[in-house]
This record gives structure tokens, sequence and C-alpha cells, in this order.
């Protein structure tokens, strides 16, 4: 195509020696280039003066412009009459888009050259690249025609100026070579999401055999990780000659079930990208769909031919590039008739890469069941790397019923619609007031600001006066409240006020009106801001930067007014933030003050050579505290633990192994409270284990000791022992809890 640049440079030379090409006179005079006859230079008279034309170069550029831009009503808009009557808008649009598409266009990019010019038409010259991700760069050299309508220099559009191989109705077709798409692991290789056999598995009502029911819904409900009674509910609800959607799996993992094949079990098999386990942290993981039409064009622009399943949320999606690997194809001209006539353009395919993540699939899996009936989350993280070891968000869902192959695919609208949100990562986008858990945050502040000590001591009763009005209440008061209404008395450790306390006493028994205390002091000695600064400087507020998958930042405010000082010592108040920030903030505590970025890729593997990508710890701060005062939140986080009026010690009891952190019961704004409990372990010393944080939530369910401690305590034996050991009082981990005693000897609220 350079010669026709040249031949465009002869033209002009050949009109300049001819005529004067397109130069002017001293007083503005203009040679018509395109007359048929001879040209006639107009008489340097003022008479003869003609008003200049636009630049048709300029308006030329405005045009390419709005193309780089795929802004084909703009460009439709500079378009002659003439040309708008033979195209009308929707078709213009859509010859450029499909072009760009089937290029795998992912840029244009264009220089403007010569122009010849007469009173009411120009020709225009450019140089047109464009950038494909599949057929590499194609460039051409084009002459287009502009004519002068209403004062403005319009394009006379053909369909050359694409390509000009595209001039008498040829077309470009791309012949696409798509490899599989990528595996997902745990940081140990065992499978997450893989390319599989699966079986769609269901019950038909009418099928079901009497005596084999009881073991139909057990195999069933092990097999897909529900409850038996559920799925028995969920059998009598619809009466007979009705298909309930249950589950998938493999011929592995329904082995079992297969051989016994009791009636009412319906089962049909797929191929498909298969998520183990009906689905491991898939808030995380997230899950693949058919590029919506939404999506489509952007995916063209990259080589995808549109009809691939690609990453919606959570690693599927931040990994896409990885996991889809690199498209292949040949991009040729047709005819008319769909005759190829020449190619313009080829790429070859390469593997995709597989994911390996820093989940650990058995505590991943036991972080799901403890939190499977309720709304909430889990996190677990290694306390020296950042390196996330569970993510569980509850309830959870099942990825596979986004596969259109799946047949129980129609269950997919009533998950969608679900109330609860199941899609939601509470563990990264849920945001919560932290309640008593925020405490050590506060005890940092007054220690750092040198008005309290260690062993400075305050009279916790069952009321704070200190305000005037409210008059506030400890937790002890309304369990007494709560003993009393039942008949009982307010004689023990949970119902009494908690009496003198030092400071490290008062976070291990989490009396309220010693923190209310400290907040009004701090906002009265004009330290308004100190707790808000010292929990931004624990990264409270602001996204952690895990990156892989989506965060909210949430919010900490600085106080305006005393209630709000007081409110926001007990982590109430306006206070929002995430449990992921919370088992950040016990990590650091942990190792000592570094704040480490939290992540959940070990590693991206080609299938040869080297990791691209391998988990490095990542500190992005530290800790503004003394180190003596470190040590005195640490010790006092171990009382909560140890100490026989530790807040979290009931439901400890018997644990071999050591572990700090802070319960908390945060008032929600409506219905129950929220239920956290925040700590770490203390063994690496003796396991070689590395020492882990934990940040538990249960929403809207009521106190931290009773229902955060206990999956805490999970946790810790998973990791330890490879599952639970103990029996939460609500019931045994991954089966529908019941309602403990919410007050008693040895139960502690915050």
């Amino acid at each position: 195509m350079k010669s026709l640049r040249w031949i465009n440079y002869i033209l002009i030379l050949v009109f300049l020696t001819s005529c004067g090409g397109t130069s002017t006179g001293d007083d503005g005079g203009i040679v018509n280039i395109f007359s048929d006859s001879t040209p006639t230079a107009v008489l340097p008279t003022a008479q003869a003066k003609v008003t200049p034309a636009p630049d048709a170069q300029a308006a030329l550029t405005q045009y390419l412009q709005a193309y780089q831009k795929s802004d084909f009503a703009a460009m439709y808009g500079m378009l002659s009459k003439a040309s708008r009557e033979l195209i009308n808008q929707e078709d213009f649009a859509k010859r450029h888009n499909d072009a760009l598409n089937t290029m795998s266009a992912s840029s244009v990019e264009f220089t403007v050259n010569s122009a010849l010019l007469s009173p009411y038409a120009a020709e225009v010259g450019y140089n047109i690249t464009y950038k494909t991700v599949l057929a590499g760069d194609i460039q051409r050299d084009i002459i287009t025609h502009l004519v002068l309508e209403d004062g403005a220099w319009k394009v006379e559009w053909v369909e050359g100026m694409i390509l000009p191989e595209l001039a008498g109705g040829n077309s470009l077709a791309m012949e696409y070579s798509i490899p599989s798409r990528g595996d997902i692991y745990d940081r140990d290789g065992n499978p997450i999401v893989s390319q599989a056999e699966a079986y769609a598995f269901g019950i038909q009502t009418d099928q079901i055999d009497p005596e084999l029911s009881g073991t139909l819904v057990t195999d069933l409900g092990r097999l897909c990780g529900l409850d038996p009674e559920y799925i028995k509910d969920q059998i009598e609800a619809s009466g007979p000659g009705w298909y309930l959607p249950m589950c998938e799996g493999t011929k592995e993992e329904a082995a079992r079930l297969l051989s016994i094949s009791p009636g009412g079990l319906v089962y049909t098999k797929y191929e498909s990208r298969y998520y183990f386990k009906t689905g491991l942290a898939p808030q995380a993981v997230g899950y693949t769909q058919l590029i919506s039409p939404e999506q489509m064009d952007a995916y063209r622009r990259l080589g995808y031919n549109g009809s691939e399943k690609v990453g919606q949320t959570g690693i599927e999606k931040w990994a896409e590039d990885y996991l889809a690997g690199k498209h292949g194809g040949v991009l040729r001209v047709v005819s008319p008739t769909g005759q190829p006539i020449s190619t313009l353009g080829q790429s070859s395919r390469q593997p995709a890469d597989s994911v390996y993540l820093t989940l650990d699939e058995n505590m991943q899996y036991y972080a799901q069941q403890a939190i499977e009936y309720f709304r909430g989350a889990v996190v677990v993280m290694e306390v020296n790397t950042g390196r996330i070891i569970a993510m569980a968000s509850g309830p959870d869902f099942d990825p596979n019923l986004f596969n259109p192959d799946n047949p129980n695919n129609m269950a997919l609208n009533q998950l969608l619609n679900n109330g609860n949100q199941p899609l939601l990562n509470r563990a990264t986008q849920g945001q919560y007031p932290l309640g008593s858990a925020f405490k050590p945050i506060t005890m940092f502040a007054a220690l750092e600001s040198g008005l309290y000590l260690k062993d400075t001591t305050y009279d916790c009763q069952y009321e704070f006066k200190e305000l005037g009005e409210p008059i506030l209440r400890d937790w002890t008061w309304q369990h007494c409240q709560d003993a009393i209404a039942v008949g009982e008395f307010c004689d023990d450790s949970s119902t009494t006020p908690s009496g003198l306390l030092t400071l490290q006493e008062g976070l291990m028994r989490s009396c309220n009106p010693y923190f209310w205390h400290i907040g009004l002091d701090l906002y009265n000695y004009d330290r308004k801001t100190d707790i808000a600064k010292m929990a931004r400087a624990f990264g409270f507020g602001s996204p952690t930067g895990i990156g892989e998958i989506e965060e909210v930042s949430g919010q900490i405010t600085d106080p305006v007014a005393d209630l709000d000082a007081v409110n926001q010592a007990i982590g109430q108040g306006d206070m929002q933030v995430t449990p992921l920030q919370v088992a950040r903030y016990m990590a650091a505590i942990a190792n000592g003050g570094t704040l480490y970025r939290p992540q959940i890729v070990e590693k991206i593997q080609p299938v040869e050579g080297d990791p691209k990508l391998v988990f490095r710890p990542e500190a992005t701060g530290t800790l503004p505290v003394r180190t003596e005062n470190l040590e005195i939140v640490r010790e006092a986080l171990k009382m909560v633990t140890q100490n026989p009026r530790g807040t979290a010690r009931w439901n400890l009891r018997g644990l071999q192994f050591d572990v700090a952190g802070k319960t908390g019961t945060a008032e929600s704004g409506s219905g129950k409270s929220h239920a956290w409990f925040v700590g770490y372990t203390l063994n690496e010393a003796d396991t070689g284990q590395p020492d882990i944080a934990i940040a538990v939530i249960v929403e809207n369910i009521g106190e931290g000791s009773e229902y955060g401690v206990p999956i805490f305590r999970a946790m810790v034996e998973t990791y330890y022992y490879g599952s639970p050991q103990s029996v939460p009082p609500y019931g045994r981990v991954g089966e529908p809890p019941y309602t403990p005693t919410p007050f008693g000897a040895g139960n502690f609220a915050p």
C-alpha cells in the first residue's frame, strides 16, 4: 500500500506544476484543481476574494478520532448527505463494529497525510493501523473523498475506508483456535475448578422408594453438603411428580450414591467446567458464564469468538488472561459468496495457565461448614505472610448452577433471588461495626497517649454516667435482666459488675464503662481523633489491597461529639469494617506490628517452565505503637482466652493449643447483635506450623462468646488436627444450629 502514498505525492506535484495546486496568490485566490477544463487562476482583485474553506485534514482527523473510540454515531454524523442516503446509521455502525471485532482490533492508530483541495471537494490521504490480537498489525494507506456541505467538510464513505480489500462487498472472517481453559487448585494442588465429567443429581418425588428414602436423603445430604432434614422438608413441600435439583458431583465423589442408586434418585452426566465439592470458596473463586451481549465487543476485540465462557467474578475474573490462554486465529478476506480471497494475518494458540491459590482445601471446607447455616464470614490468614488459608462467606452457593449445560441450572433463578445474598463475599464486601473486638485499638490509643498505663484502674459497674445523659449500661446489666426474666439470680461473673479493673483486666472482661471512659477522656483532653487515627493505622477505613478479589474500604470517621467518641471506643457508631480487615489487624498484633497485604494467589503455573507469578509476602505498613505497649495488649488478649474471668474462656476450655483474641457483640441497628471473635494462635515454636489469625462474624445471632468463639475453636482444631474436635454449644459444625442458653455460669457476652 506504500505505492498509493507515492501516487498521491506524484498527483500533488503534477497539479502543482500544471495549475498551481492548492497554492494561493497574495490575495488568497484558489485554483480549482478538480475542473475538467483548463484551470484559470483567479485575478488578484479585491472583488475576486473567496472565503477559504475549512480544514479538510482536521475534519478527517476528527472522523478518525471517533473511529478510535468506536463512536460510530459521531462518525455517521460526519458523512455526506449522499453517503447517508446509501447506508443507515445502524448498518454503518454494524459494518465497522463487525470488522473491528473480527479483526480482534484492540486499538486503531492513524496519521493524516496530504490533501488536495477545491472550494467544494477534497482528497485526503491517511495511514491507518489496526493493532490486532490475533493477526498482528494491519496497516494500509487510504485516500478518501470529502465534500463541502453547509460550510463543513463531510466524508464520502465507501467500505474500502475500513480496509481497501473490503471494496465490492467483500468481508472479513476469522478462523479461531481456542485453548482449553486453565484449572484452579489449592496450594497443595488439590483441584478446586477443572474440566471434568460431572453428574447432576436430583430427586424425582414420585419415584421415591419408602424403604430407601432414609438412604436417599442421607447420602445426598453428605454429597451435597445439605441437612437431610432439609431435603425431607423439600420432598414433603413439593408433593409427588416434582423434580428437585440437588447438586453435582464427579463419579468419584458420588461413587457410594451411584452404587446404591436409591429410588427417586435422578442423575444426568455432562461435560463441564466443574467446581468441586459444590464450590470451594465460591465467592472468592467466582464462576464463569457465557459472554453477555454487553461484554461481547470487548471480548471480541481481545480475540474471543464470543462462544466462550469467561470469568465473571472472583479469581475466575481476575485471572481471565491466564486461565483463557492465548487464542489463535487466521484472518481472511472472503468474497460475498464466502470464498477466501486473501489472508491478512494469523497466530497460533498457546495453552492456558493454571492458578494455584493460597487456600488449604481442608481448612476451606470446614470454614464453609462452620458458617453454612448462618449469614457471616470466616477468614484465616498466616500472621507472618498475609497468605489467606481460608475465606468462607455464608451462605455460600454452587457455582456449577451457572453452567447452562447443567440440568440443575433451573435452580439458578432461585439462587439469584435469594434474600440472604449468597453471591456476596461477606469476608471482603460485608461491612459491620466491630463491637468490643475493636477495644484493643482503643487500648493502644490510651497507652500511646501517655494518659494510661497497663495497671491504671477503673471501677466497672453496671452504669456509665459520665455523659450525664444518656446513661449507658454494661453488658453485665443486660445479662442480669435476662436472668431475672427467667427467675434466676444475678450472682455469677456474667451477671454482676466486674468491679475494680486494671486496663489489661478491662480488656479481658470487655468492660464497656472502662472503654467509654477512655473514649471520653481522650476526647476531653483534646485528643479527639486519637482512636480514629489508630484505627486507620491498623488498616481500617481503606482497602487491604488484596487485589485478586473485590473488596470494600469500610469507614472510620472522626468523632464530632462526646457521644460519638464513647461509641467509637467500643466499636459502635458509624464504624464499618470488613472481616478481612479484622483478620489483618489481628495478624499485625500477633506478628509484632507488621501489616501485610492479604493475598490469595500462590502462583500462576504454565504447562511448561517456571511459574509466571509466585506468592511473596508484601509488608504495607508498620503499627504506630511502642514495643512495650504492643506486648501489654498481647498479654491482655491472652487473658481473654486463658483467665477464668476472660470472656472467651468458657467455650475454649480443653483446647490444647495456646490462642489469644477478643470477643465482640456488635449492635447491628436492626435485629439481634452481630457475634464476633477475632484472634490468633501461639504455637509455631512447638508445632512448626505458621501461626494464623482468624476473624469470625455471625450476623444477627447474639453474642460473640457463644457463636464467634466456637467457630474460631473449630478452625484452630481443624488447622492442627484436620477437623473440628469439639461440639459447639449450638450443635455440631455443619449441622443446623439450635439456640444455646443465652446466659449462665461461664458464658460471657462481648
